[in-house]
C-alpha cells in the first residue's frame, strides 16, 4: 500500500523559503477578517474571463510515498494570449515597499501554483501576478512575470528536493507510528464498567465520520475511552489529527496522563500542548518586534533547526517546547504553532477549534479536514460557545485610551472622540431604562466610527512606534477588530446588550443561540465527540451545539457500587430568591445536622456569593466552634490550591467548606476518598436574573417553548450534578449528598436527577440524622 503525505502550498513554501524576523507585536498584513475583506473587494472588480478561488493538486510519487500538494488560487485571468495566475496579498505597508524588496515566501507560493495549474492544463507557458492591495488606501500594486512550463517544473522539483528530507522523516514517523498504534492494546488489564461501551463509540464516531454525545458518569476512565479508540483509527488514515479540546487545566492534564501511560504501552505519537502566548512569552512585558525580543529577531532562520531536534521528542509539552525553544531562540508559541502542523495529536483549549477570533486558521480556514475533535466536559461548551461568538466594548476604557493618546495622535483620539459620544448617548438611554437595555437590532451607526478608528490605528501600530501607551492602544484595536469580526455574524440569534455600572456603560453583541454558529465550526471536523458526566438532557445540548438530527447519544451510567451513596432530599425548605432571608437560619441548621453526625470533610455549594455569605454569617454564630473555609470571589491559584489542601484524610474534627455552584470548586476538583465525605447544594443552582438570561429565556421560548428550561433550569441542574460528581471519584469512596430545595422533590426535577441515583426524601433534621446513622452503618 502507497501512503500518501498531504500538505498544503503555502506550508510547502514556508518551510523552505521562510528566513529572517518574526514580527508579532502588530503585522502590515492587517488581521484576517479585513485581509478576507480585501481580497473578495479585489476578485469582485475583476472582468468575467476571471475565476476565483480555483483549487489545485499534485501528487509527486517519491518511491516511497506520494507527496499530495495541494491549495487554492486566489484568481485565474483567462485571457485570449495568455492565462495569469493570481496570488493577492493584503496589506496596511507602503505599496512601493514591494517592489524594492522581493518575498521569496510570496513568490515561491505563485510559481508552485502556476507550475501546477499550467501542468494540469498542458501550457506551455504561463503569467504569474503577484498583487499587493492596500485595505487603507483601496489602492493596488501589481508585479507580472511570465514563466515557460520548463521554468517553473524546474522550480517545483527544487522546491520539492529541498523539502524531501523534512519529508522523509514525516513519512517514516508516519510508518513506525502507525505500526505501534496497529499493535498497541488497552493500556489496562480490563476496561472499567461501561468503559468499553463508550470507547467502541467513540472508534465508530471517529472512523466512520459523524457526531456522539457520551454522557458517562465519573469513574468510568472517560479520557482513556475517547483517546484510546481516536488514536487506533490513525493507522487506518481515518483520520489525520485529533484535537482533544478542553476548558480546564485538569483536563489538559488528564489527556497528557492518559498519553504517556498509552506510550508506555508501546505506542508511537507526537502529542502537542497548546499554551496561550500570555503563559509561554519569553518576554511577556516586551513588544514582539525583532527590536524588543531576540527570540523574534532572526525566529525563520533557526525555526526548521528547533523543528528537526524537537521532533525527536515523543511529547511536546511546555517544558519541551520551552526547552528547545531556548536552545534555538526562536520564539516559543509561534514554535507551537509550527509543531501542530506536525502533531498527530493537540491537546488545547476550546478556542483554538471554535473562536472566531483565535481559531487555529492554518487548519480551519478553508475546508473540512478529515481531523476528530474530542471534546471534554463538554457541558462547559454552552456558555463557552456564547461567550466565543459575543464581543464587547465599554466607553471606560475607549475614554482612559483616548486620554492617553492626546497630545500624540490626533486623529486616532478624534475617532475615539466620536465612539465615546456614541457610548456617552448609549448610557443616558441606559439611565432612562433602570440601567440596562436589549435591542434586536445592530449598531449599524457605530461600526462606521469603529472602522475609522481601525484603520488609523492599524497604520500607525504598523510603524511599532514605542510609546507609553502603546500597549493600551493594541489591546483597544483588538479590542474592536474583535468586536468588528463578530459584528458580521449578528443576526436573529443576537442581541445587543446595554448596561450602565455607575459612569461606565457596555455595549455586548451578545450571541444568544450559538447553534448555527457552533455548526458551522464543526463543518471543520470530519468527527466530533462531546462527552462528560453532565449532558442532561441530552436534546438540549444537541441543540445548542449544532449537531444534526444523526447525532449519536449514549448515557453510561456510574461504575460504582449503587450502596457507596446515597442522596438525601430535604424538600421542606425554599431557597427561592424571595424566601433566602427566612431560609438562611434553617439552611444553616440542616447544614449542622449533617456534619454534627459525623466527623469528615464537607463541601457546601450555594447558588450565589451572596445566599452563601448569609448563611455564612448565621452558620458562624451559631457554630462557632466548626473550622469553616469560604471560598472568596477571584481566588488565585495559590488561594485555590491551600483551600483544597485543607481537605485531607484523617482531619482529627470536622472542616466544613463553603462553594459556589458552577465556580472553581464545583467541577475539575478530585478529592478523592475521606477527603470529602458529603456534598450539600442548596437551591437548584438556577443561574440569576439577568438581562442575558431573559434573553435566553424569551429566544427560546418563541423558538421551541422551552425558555424558562434552556435559560435557567438546565444550566442549573448541571451545575448540581457536577457538584454532586465531587463525592465519589474511585470505586472505593463512600459518602452522601444533601439536596436542599423543596424543588428537588417535583417531577420536573426528579425527572433530570440521574436514574442510579438512590434518592431517599428527609422530612427534618432528625430524619436526616437517622438515615445517615443507617447508611454510615452499613
Amino acid at each position: 500500500m502507497t501512503y500518501s503525505l498531504k500538505i498544503a502550498v503555502r506550508t510547502l513554501v514556508e518551510h523552505v523559503f521562510r528566513s529572517g524576523n518574526l514580527n508579532l507585536d502588530f503585522v502590515g498584513s492587517i488581521n484576517s477578517a479585513r485581509g478576507i475583506l480585501g481580497h473578495k473587494t479585489v476578485q469582485n472588480n475583476r472582468p468575467e474571463h476571471y475565476t476565483p478561488e480555483v483549487t489545485v493538486s499534485h501528487e509527486v510519487d517519491t518511491g516511497n510515498f506520494r507527496l499530495v500538494i495541494n491549495g487554492r488560487i486566489d484568481g485565474v485571468f483567462n485571457e485570449p494570449d495568455d492565462v495569469v495566475i493570481e496570488e493577492i496579498k493584503t496589506t496596511t505597508h507602503d505599496l512601493d515597499s514591494f517592489d524594492r524588496v522581493e518575498n521569496p515566501v510570496h513568490w515561491g507560493q505563485l510559481k508552485i501554483y502556476a507550475f501546477i495549474y499550467a501542468h494540469r492544463q498542458q501550457l506551455n507557458h504561463i503569467t504569474g501576478q503577484l498583487l499587493y492591495y492596500n485595505i487603507e488606501t483601496q489602492k493596488s500594486a501589481a508585479i507580472r512575470k511570465s514563466y515557460t512550463l520548463d521554468e517553473l517544473e524546474a522550480f517545483f522539483n527544487d522546491t520539492i528536493n529541498r523539502y524531501l528530507q523534512w519529508a522523509e522523516t514525516v513519512h517514516s514517523w508516519h510508518g513506525k507510528r502507525d505500526t505501534a498504534i496497529e499493535r498497541l492494546g488497552f493500556p489496562f488489564p480490563n476496561y472499567r464498567p461501561g468503559q468499553r461501551h463508550m470507547a467502541v463509540a467513540v472508534f465508530r464516531a471517529v472512523r466512520d465520520g459523524g457526531q456522539l454525545l457520551v454522557q458517562a458518569a465519573t469513574g468510568i476512565g472517560k479520557t482513556m475511552a475517547a483517546l484510546f479508540p481516536a488514536i487506533k483509527t490513525l493507522s487506518e488514515r481515518k483520520t489525520s489529527k485529533l484535537f482533544y479540546l478542553t476548558a480546564r487545566t485538569t483536563g489538559r492534564m488528564a489527556a497528557e496522563k492518559a498519553i504517556e501511560k498509552l506510550l508506555d504501552n508501546g505506542l508511537h505519537l507526537k502529542a502537542l500542548t497548546l499554551t496561550a502566548k500570555d503563559k509561554i512569552c519569553f518576554t511577556p512585558d516586551g513588544f514582539c518586534t525583532p527590536d524588543d525580543c531576540e527570540f523574534a529577531r532572526g525566529h525563520f532562520d533557526r525555526v526548521n533547526g528547533a523543528l528537526a531536534e524537537v521532533f525527536q521528542h515523543p511529547i511536546f509539552n511546555r517544558r519541551v517546547i520551552e526547552e528547545t525553544a531556548l536552545k534555538h531562540r526562536v520564539c516559543p508559541f509561534e514554535f507551537s504553532l509550527e509543531l501542530s502542523l506536525w502533531a498527530d495529536c493537540i491537546i488545547c483549549d476550546y478556542n483554538y477549534a471554535f473562536d472566531p477570533r483565535v481559531y487555529l486558521k492554518r487548519f480551519f480556514a478553508e475546508e473540512m479536514g478529515d481531523y476528530a475533535f474530542l471534546i471534554d466536559e463538554a457541558h462547559n461548551l454552552v456558555d463557552r460557545s456564547r461567550d466565543m461568538f459575543s464581543a464587547a466594548i465599554d466607553k471606560e476604557t475607549v475614554l482612559a485610551v483616548r486620554r492617553e493618546v492626546k497630545n500624540d495622535l490626533p486623529r486616532i483620539y478624534q475617532s475615539l472622540g466620536k465612539i465615546n459620544q456614541w457610548l456617552l448617548r448609549v448610557r443616558k438611554t441606559c439611565e432612562q431604562k433602570n440601567g440596562e437595555y436589549a435591542s434586536p437590532l445592530p449598531p449599524d451607526d457605530l461600526y462606521p466610527l469603529l472602522n475609522t478608528f481601525v484603520i488609523q490605528t492599524d497604520h500607525w501600530l504598523s510603524n511599532n512606534i514605542k510609546t507609553p501607551f502603546r500597549n493600551n492602544l493594541l489591546d483597544l484595536f483588538f479590542t474592536i477588530s474583535n468586536f468588528l469580526k463578530i459584528s458580521e455574524r449578528f443576526d436573529a440569534s443576537y442581541a445587543v446588550c446595554c448596561q450602565q455600572a455607575d459612569k461606565n456603560v457596555q455595549v455586548r453583541l451578545f450571541c444568544v443561540d450559538p447553534a448555527d454558529h457552533m455548526r458551522e465550526a464543526l463543518a471543520r471536523c470530519r468527527s466530533a465527540v462531546f462527552f462528560s458526566a453532565t449532558l442532561a438532557p441530552a436534546k438540549y445540548f444537541q441543540t445548542l451545539f449544532g449537531c444534526g438530527e444523526q447525532v449519536k447519544k449514549i448515557a453510561i451510567p456510574s461504575p460504582f457500587p449503587k450502596s457507596n451513596f446515597k442522596v438525601f432530599i430535604t424538600d421542606t425548605i425554599s431557597t427561592y430568591f424571595k424566601d433566602r432571608e427566612a431560609s438562611k437560619a434553617i439552611v444553616a441548621d440542616a447544614v449542622h445536622s449533617i456534619i454534627e453526625h459525623r466527623t469528615g470533610n464537607y463541601l457546601v455549594f450555594f447558588p450565589s456569593y451572596t445566599y452563601m455569605e448569609m448563611v455564612a454569617e448565621c452558620f458562624l454564630q451559631e457554630y462557632p466552634d466548626i473550622e469553616l473555609q469560604i471560598q472568596s470571589p477571584r481566588m488565585d491559584e495559590n488561594e485555590r490550591e491551600d483551600f483544597l489542601e485543607m481537605f485531607k484524610t484523617g482531619n482529627s474534627h470536622s472542616l466544613v467548606g463553603f462553594a459556589v455552584m458552577g465556580g472553581i470548586f464545583g467541577e475539575g476538583i478530585d478529592l478523592v476518598g475521606k477527603r470529602l465525605s458529603t456534598a450539600v447544594i442548596v437551591g437548584v443552582g438556577l443561574p440569576g436574573i439577568c438581562l442575558e438570561r431573559e434573553l435566553i429565556r424569551d429566544y427560546f421560548q418563541a423558538a421551541n417553548g422551552n425558555g424558562f428550561e434552556f435559560a435557567y433550569t438546565y444550566p442549573g441542574i448541571n451545575r448540581v450534578l457536577q457538584a454532586v460528581g465531587r463525592v465519589i471519584r474511585t470505586e472505593k469512596d463512600k459518602g452522601t449528598a444533601l439536596l436542599i430545595d423543596k424543588r428537588f422533590s417535583t417531577p420536573r426535577y426528579r425527572a433530570l436527577l440521574p436514574v442510579h441515583w438512590d434518592c431517599v426524601r428527609v422530612a427534618d433534621n432528625g430524619g436526616l440524622v437517622e438515615k445517615l446513622e443507617e447508611f454510615w452503618s452499613s
